[in-house]
């Protein structure tokens, strides 16, 4: 029983991640955050480190998994949207 749950969380925790990779990919590609609203891209960078922290400490591996693939590249786009907004 287990083994399928976790396999329930790995799709899932797939699904959400690749969800959020179009957009990210099309920021870095072409520079462009004018369209990306600084408060949900910290807002949503600050929860995907959460989710990360709150997976490892219960020991959850399709949530660590799924928000440390997403939380590099968010990072890298939060870091771009802040260096813009200057």
């Amino acid at each position: 029983m287990a083994l399928s749950v976790d396999l329930i969380g790995y799709v899932a925790a797939g699904l959400t991640t690749a969800s959020f990779f179009p957009q990210a990919l099309k920021t870095l590609r072409t520079g462009d955050t004018r369209a990306i609203s600084l408060g949900m891209y910290t807002l949503f960078t600050s929860g995907v480190a959460l989710w990360f922290v709150y997976g490892y400490c219960v020991g959850d591996g399709p949530v660590m998994a799924a928000n440390l693939i997403t939380l590099l590249p968010a990072a890298v786009v939060l870091q771009r949207k802040l260096t813009q907004a200057r």
